[in-house]
């Protein structure tokens, strides 16, 4: 259209990432081009959606089949909730693997305005998403002892980055990123006095009791567990987290992101993904770190379309 005026105008004051010029730069990337990074160790991959969660499922079946097969501790740590453990457990107890040696940790959990975590028998607890999707699933010859499987608590959570350390470290650190560009429940403005910008201090900070943003607050409430109708008002305001710590403390990161509304084309991940790849590293958006690290990265092939937008 000719002689069309341009609107410009300042990004609501809750976004902390505010460079326009990196925004649109990583906008403009093609699906082409999103596997492309400079560091060998941050591998990208794009996964047909029709395959993402089997092969999610067939990730974390491998690392459990492997280390009992060769009679080690396996150390991970598992986001929530997510129904593809339902999978992991069947393919445990059809190949009858056994779990002995497996511990694994929720990264993170609800918490109410007092930073209280809901008991394991709420519904939309993360714990009872573990319990009732993987652990009373499997097999009980196959189980691992329910000591081994945690999560963090408003009672633990001092010590639940000491809990993670005293098995040697996290083996895996699964996950995926949030709307915010957050890792876990560590938002852009994690614990944000006690880095004061500076990302090799914020790497050190370990699990918290932190509140969520507005971003995470809307994401959650159309998942599934919130009955995917945007009912913000039952979303609970706070989070029990791991820190930066365990993230880069683990051997290795797994991060799936595959977030869409059903079985629509839309996806808020579309953007945030390309941020935190492409973008500048910084703790206004956590999942950037992940540019640094060795990291598998695993992105649903709608998710890495093109951005079609007017600009």
């Amino acid at each position: 259209m000719k002689n069309m005026e341009k609107f410009k105008y300042n990004l609501a004051k809750w976004i902390l990432f505010r460079d326009r010029k990196v925004c649109k730069k990583v906008r403009s990337i093609k699906k082409e081009d999103i596997c492309k990074h400079p560091n060998p160790d941050f591998k990208i991959k794009i996964i047909s959606d029709y395959e993402f969660l089997t092969e999610q499922a067939f990730d974390i079946f491998y690392r459990i089949k492997k280390a009992s097969e060769e009679n080690r501790k396996l150390v991970l740590i598992l986001p929530q909730p997510h129904d593809e453990y339902k999978m992991v457990a069947s393919m445990i107890n059809r190949f009858r693997v056994s779990c002995k040696n497996l511990y694994t940790f929720n990264m993170d959990e609800y918490a109410d305005q007092d930073g209280k975590t809901p008991p394991e028998n709420w519904p939309n607890s993360f714990r009872y998403a573990m319990i009732q999707n993987f652990y009373n699933r499997v097999d009980k010859d196959l189980r691992p002892p329910i000591s081994h499987i945690n999560s963090p608590t408003d009672k633990n959570i001092n010590d639940y980055g000491k809990m993670i350390e005293d098995l040697g470290g996290a083996d895996v650190c699964y996950g995926g990123m949030g709307w915010s560009g957050h890792l876990a429940f560590i938002e852009p403005d994690f614990c944000i006095e006690e880095h004061n910008g500076d990302i090799e201090e914020w790497k050190k900070i370990g699990p918290r009791i932190v509140d969520l943003s507005p971003f995470t607050i809307l994401q959650e409430s159309i998942s599934s567990e919130f009955g995917s109708s945007g009912d913000w008002s039952y979303v609970p305001p706070k989070a029990a987290t791991i820190g930066p710590e365990q993230i880069v403390g683990a051997k290795l990161r797994s991060s799936w992101n595959g977030f869409s509304l059903g079985t629509t084309g839309i996806s808020w991940a579309r953007f945030i993904v390309r941020l935190a790849l492409h973008g500048p590293v910084t703790t206004k958006v956590p999942a950037s770190i992940l540019q640094t690290l060795q990291t598998d990265l695993y992105i649903k092939e709608s998710v890495a379309e093109d951005i079609r937008i007017e600009s």
